[in-house]
């Protein structure tokens, strides 16, 4: 990356000219004659050369900046890992946060942990992504309970589960969720495509039968092994919504063809929730705020 300095440009004197011939205001010095003595005194006068399009310039510096910070907050995962798992009801036919195709709902969908979803609002970088999930262990009954089989489905990442101050979905690059994991993967359930026995349970022993959320176990998958891939109306992203969209068939995590943070490009923090209008500037951008927007006002 290449290491952009701002500092002040090189400032030009307006010389006077070299022929006394030219001089047409006795207060001006002339280059070889004499100052009459009732001229001001001898000054040079500095003037920084015009910047073309420098305003934009300044602008575009200063969201190029604040990108590089917001980018930090958004976390890296590996391919395959562990995380908590918890469900959520999304309507058959429901428009979520990446714009997925309507039909993309009459099949395993989850939303993502926001911090690692990589964006605020709208779309983020995983959209479209899909993951084959393997249930652990209800690790919040007491005792902790271990199913006696092993229940796994592949989803495709449609929405954003929002960041919140408590909550599953409320890892960031600083310390993992109360399960002790940096991501949360948010099933939409009861689902049509998925089995209602999908989350095993013991109500018998522990008097109720949805634990709410799981240790999990994920695995980056093409999706074509995705139950929707070979229904054409359930991949993409709705058209002429009236606004940005992005749900790729199968991403591979190249740029071209995964999905941009949209709240990177907006300049929205990366803490601020679906339904806030708040947007954040970093602290460690705040003290260059005055100087740059100082130059763009010039």
């Amino acid at each position: 990356m290449h290491q952009l300095t701002l500092g002040p440009r090189p400032l030009t004197p307006l010389r006077s000219s070299s022929s006394p011939s030219s001089c047409r205001s006795s207060t001006r010095l002339c280059s070889g004659g004499r100052r009459p003595s009732s001229a001001r005194p001898k000054m040079f006068f500095y003037r920084s050369p015009p910047l073309p399009g420098h305003r934009s310039f300044v602008l575009s510096v200063l969201l190029s900046l604040l990108s590089l910070v917001l980018a930090s907050d958004w976390i890296q995962y590996p391919p395959n890992g562990h995380a908590t798992m918890t469900h959520y009801t999304l309507p058959e036919g429901f428009i979520a946060a990446c714009g997925c195709a309507i039909n993309s709902t009459l099949y395993p969908t989850a939303a993502m942990s926001q911090m690692a979803y990589g964006s605020s609002a709208s779309y983020g970088p995983a959209c479209g992504q899909c993951f084959n999930l393997t249930l652990i262990d209800a690790f919040t009954a007491s005792p902790p309970f271990y199913p006696n089989t092993t229940n796994s489905v592949v989803v495709k990442i449609t929405d954003l589960c929002p960041y919140s101050k408590q909550g599953w979905c409320n890892a960031t690059t600083s310390g993992p969720n109360a399960g002790g994991d940096y991501l949360n993967f948010d099933l939409s359930w009861p689902s049509a495509s998925i089995p209602s026995t999908f989350f095993p349970s013991d109500p018998s022993y522990y008097g109720y039968s949805d634990f709410g959320v799981w240790h999990a176990s994920y695995q980056s998958v093409s999706c074509e092994y995705w139950e929707g891939w070979n229904d054409s109306a359930a991949l993409g992203s709705v058209a002429n919504l009236g606004y940005d969209s992005c749900c790729p068939d199968n991403p591979t995590n190249n740029s071209n063809d995964t999905c941009p943070s949209y709240s990177d490009q907006a300049g929205i923090s990366p803490y601020s929730h679906a339904g806030s209008a708040v947007t954040i500037l970093p602290v460690l951008l705040s003290p260059m705020l005055p100087i740059l927007l100082s130059a763009s006002m010039m």
